[in-house]
């Protein structure tokens, strides 16, 4: 059930869309408001697909006509995606602007794997004003290729070997801090890409983690609270052990390719390490 900020937000939204012009012909809600999630911090977004490109001052002075404020644009510029931000009746407002060729060229994209950063919001997209885009884009997307998981996962696995399983302690050496939550970052990462694969979902943000993970079937135990343990424990060491333990779970799950079979043989040795010296470590202590 969806929560009454959800819906209060959806609402303005549809506002929004009601005051768009024809050239918007596909509006989508994305985000956490989609999904029905939202709360007293969350923002609306909507993809907005038009009939002809739009440069960014048109779309700025289309916002302009809503009535959105403190009006900004944020990522890549000219491309024939454009980025607007702005506030309508104190809430945060995120409008993306696809021309139609451009929007289907993306989707060919996510569903050949090219990248999957919007695929999750697609999927999940709500219809606020169509043209029939979103319930094909949405079609499409319910086939996740069998192909495109395995590339994902050899894709993911690709940074697990090729230098000495000891190569961990220089990261976790008194100093290392920013190197070792990097490495750790990464990693966790390549684990949660690899995990999405595996279940054939399309790879959402990382926010709501825990909630996002709980239902799929096939993953590591714990996957997510061991992540927040390895990001938040002080112990370097300690901390490199748990994620490369959850690492060595996750492509023990995953089917053999070239990649995956080294990061099973790599991290077997890594974890063999990083335990002993914990072990000793542990057994040092006063």
């Amino acid at each position: 059930m969806a929560t009454a900020r959800s819906l209060e937000l959806q609402q303005l939204a549809q506002r929004i869309t009601d005051a768009l012009p024809p050239v918007a012909e596909e509006v989508v809600l994305t985000g956490s408001v989609s999904r029905g999630v939202a709360g007293e911090v969350s923002d609306i977004e909507m993809l907005i697909v038009t009939t002809e490109p739009l440069d960014l001052p048109t779309c700025f002075e289309h916002a302009r006509r809503i009535g959105l404020e403190s009006l900004d644009t944020w990522g890549l510029q000219g491309t024939p995606a454009s980025k607007l931000f702005g506030y309508l009746e104190g809430v945060p407002i995120e409008l993306i602007w696809w021309p139609r060729e451009y929007a289907e060229a993306s989707v060919a994209g996510l569903i050949a794997g090219e990248e999957s950063s919007s695929a999750d919001a697609i999927a999940n997209g709500v219809s606020l004003r169509t043209a029939g885009l979103l319930a094909r884009w949405q079609e499409l997307l319910s086939d996740y290729p069998k192909e495109v998981a395995a590339a994902r996962i050899e894709g993911a696995a690709l940074t697990w070997g090729g230098f000495a399983a000891e190569g961990m302690f220089t990261i976790a050496r008194p100093g290392e801090r920013l190197s070792c939550i990097e490495r750790l970052l990464d990693d966790a990462l390549r684990v949660l890409k690899i995990v999405y694969a595996l279940n054939r979902v399309w790879e959402p943000t990382t926010k709501r983690l825990a909630a996002r993970v709980e239902e799929l079937p096939v993953k590591p135990d714990r996957l997510a609270e061991r992540i927040e343990e390895a990001l938040t424990e002080p112990d370097l060491l300690r901390a490199l052990l748990v994620m490369n333990e959850l690492q060595l779970e996750t492509v023990m799950l995953a089917p053999s390719g070239p990649n995956v079979d080294r990061a099973r043989r790599w991290l077997s040795e890594v974890v063999r390490v990083l335990q002993a010296a914990a072990s000793a470590s542990k057994s040092s202590a006063p």
